[in-house]
């Protein structure tokens, strides 16, 4: 056997890439190496001439060798156990967050759960309120009947007989005592009790500071006050003395409008009248009419009456559609019945000033104005107001009669126009551009506008919004890049130096000099000059007077020599 055929069997058997194989031919290494040995001893006795390779170098080489492959097998098997931990540690995480996510969505399934039973509640407790009420109507129109009238066969009636006939014997007395139990539990389920303890009170100015103390959470406080007036004794007088600062002599309509306390107060007044008005409509006539006494709405007439020339103030034409003053006289009239005291011509003129206000179509269906809307619309359109007369039109299924599509592309169309100037060339570029701006701005607006009212009413195939998204998002990024740059182009405002800067000294020690044309440090180099680039630093003036007034009188107050004009003025 040849020494290079062993160590080319030696050198392939350190390339196999099997583990297994690997420790084992590492093992064997020893015995390779002694087989090696032995043929290089055989070689050196059959050598014609002198080998100057030694066998302890070749021992040393291949023994450094081993330790090298044991060495890097070592490092692999440690690199692939710290592999398979991380794994292990990955898939307890992996287990972790799904026994996580498990958890959450049971704990989301267990709320669901409770805000559906919570609705059934609610539910049952109206169908038992309803039925109670049913009974009640039921019992007087029976006690009637026995009395000598005659009870008209009405579908309550009817109702009420199929229930009576089914079980005679103690139906009632376990609908009575399932309402009761169904009372309680509303009572219970009360969030603000403070309220009905304000309205047993008729404390109505407690009433408003309450109510504005808690606006954040207006929405589910707004359910409960209909129940909280009906604890009052005369929930009517109760709100009719809530308007009582609705107007202030001290605050006139324009400052109204920046009084957010007074503005405030206004829309808690409107809402305790729409609370009133949802009380009478679950209640029977004759409640209502014990409730809305005659004195009740002769009150009620004079406060219209003492609002009414208020609302002459108001800008007919300019006005947004969301004045609270008109949509506060509109519901009081409706609230209290006495809306056919009152002028209908002049009650129609008021609905452009509230056409943008969410209860302002049945405000106008409840004062019997449906049958006026056309021409309503017609001046919202005239002055401008597509988008408003757009809502009323569908509304009041109006559409035949006022197509939306044109209205729409007329308002855009109109949001695009730009004032001309009067006279050509009489506008300058800066007011030129704040005209294009205000422009912008009022395309913007239309834009934003016209989208939201094609969502609302799903007139998305009749007029595709996607083109009026693209042109939205451009003049938002226009807007947002002239911003930017205006910001970065603003000059930053200077101060003026407080140091005595503007006076120097005279120089006395000035060597002469006989040349007639030799100049003066001070006429070669007057030290006003230093300053004719910095305007900030003098005031208007006399012309000859140049001195910040920060810096105080100079400190030599010799008068200027007469033809030196103001070059010299800080050196005397």
């Amino acid at each position: 056997m040849s020494f290079f055929t062993i160590f080319s069997a030696f050198s392939v058997c350190l390339a196999m890439e099997d583990t297994k194989s690997v420790s084992i031919l590492i093992d064997s290494t020893t015995s390779k190496i002694q087989q090696l040995q032995k043929a290089f001893a055989e070689l050196e006795s059959n050598r014609a001439v002198t080998l100057n390779l030694k066998w302890k170098e070749l021992e040393a080489h291949f023994h450094g060798l081993e330790k090298s492959l044991k060495r890097r097998f070592h490092e692999l098997e440690d690199q692939e156990k710290e592999y398979e931990t991380k794994t292990m540690k990955a898939q307890e995480i992996l287990e972790e967050r799904k026994a996580d996510v498990v958890a959450k969505e049971e704990a989301s399934l267990e709320r669901l759960q409770e805000k559906r039973d919570a609705a059934v509640f609610a539910l049952a407790i109206a169908r038992d309120k309803q039925r109670k009420v049913s009974c009640e109507e039921y019992s007087v129109v029976s006690s009637e009947g026995q009395g000598g009238t005659t009870m008209e066969e009405t579908p309550t009636n009817s109702m009420m007989s199929e229930i009576t006939s089914e079980d005679i014997n103690g139906t009632v007395e376990d609908e009575s005592s399932e309402v009761q139990s169904a009372e309680n539990g509303k009572e219970e389920v009360m969030s603000y009790p403070e309220l009905v303890k304000l309205c047993e009170e008729m404390n109505a100015e407690g009433l408003h500071n309450f109510i504005s103390d808690n606006r954040k959470n207006l929405a589910s406080m707004r359910e409960e006050i209909p129940q909280a007036l009906n604890a009052a004794a005369d929930p009517a007088c109760l709100v009719l003395n809530s308007l009582s600062n609705f107007y202030r002599d001290d605050v006139t309509n324009s400052d109204a409008k920046k009084d957010s306390n007074l503005l405030g107060l206004r829309r808690t007044c409107i809402m305790l009248m729409e609370c009133l008005s949802l009380l009478l409509m679950s209640l029977d006539e004759g409640t209502v009419s014990n409730l809305i006494t005659q004195e009740i709405k002769a009150r009620a007439k004079a406060i219209a009456e003492a609002w009414k020339p208020k609302l002459n103030e108001l800008d007919m034409e300019a006005g947004s559609g969301n004045s609270l003053e008109a949509h506060a006289f509109l519901q009081l009239l409706d609230t209290f019945g006495v809306a056919s005291d009152f002028d209908m011509e002049e009650l129609i003129k008021l609905v452009p000033l509230v056409s943008r206000r969410r209860q302002a179509a049945d405000l106008c269906r409840s004062l019997g104005l449906s049958d006026k809307m056309p021409g309503v619309i017609e001046v919202l359109i005239n002055g401008g107001r597509q988008i408003d007369a757009v809502n009323l039109a569908f509304q009041f299924d109006l559409t035949e009669k006022f197509p939306p599509v044109p209205l729409l592309q007329s308002h855009l169309n109109e949001a695009k126009k730009v004032a001309s100037p009067a006279k050509p060339g009489s506008v300058s570029h800066s007011a030129a551009n704040t005209q294009n701006s205000d422009v912008g701005e009022r395309e913007l607006g239309a834009l934003k506008a016209v989208i939201k009212c094609v969502e609302e009413h799903k007139l998305e195939g009749q007029f595709p919004v996607d083109s009026l998204i693209k042109r939205m998002l451009l003049l938002e990024k226009a807007k947002a890049d002239k911003k930017r740059v205006t910001e970065v182009t603003k000059p930053q405002s200077k101060r003026p130096r407080a140091t005595n800067v503007g006076f120097v000294p005279r120089i006395t020690n000035v060597a002469p000099n006989s040349s007639p044309y030799a100049a003066r440090p001070t006429d070669r180099y007057p030290h006003q000059y230093v300053f004719d680039n910095r305007p900030y630093m003098y005031t208007a003036g006399p012309a000859d007077n140049h001195r910040p007034p920060v810096m105080g009188a100079p400190a030599y107050g010799f008068p200027p020599p007469p033809g030196h004009g103001n070059y010299y003025t800080s050196w005397y």
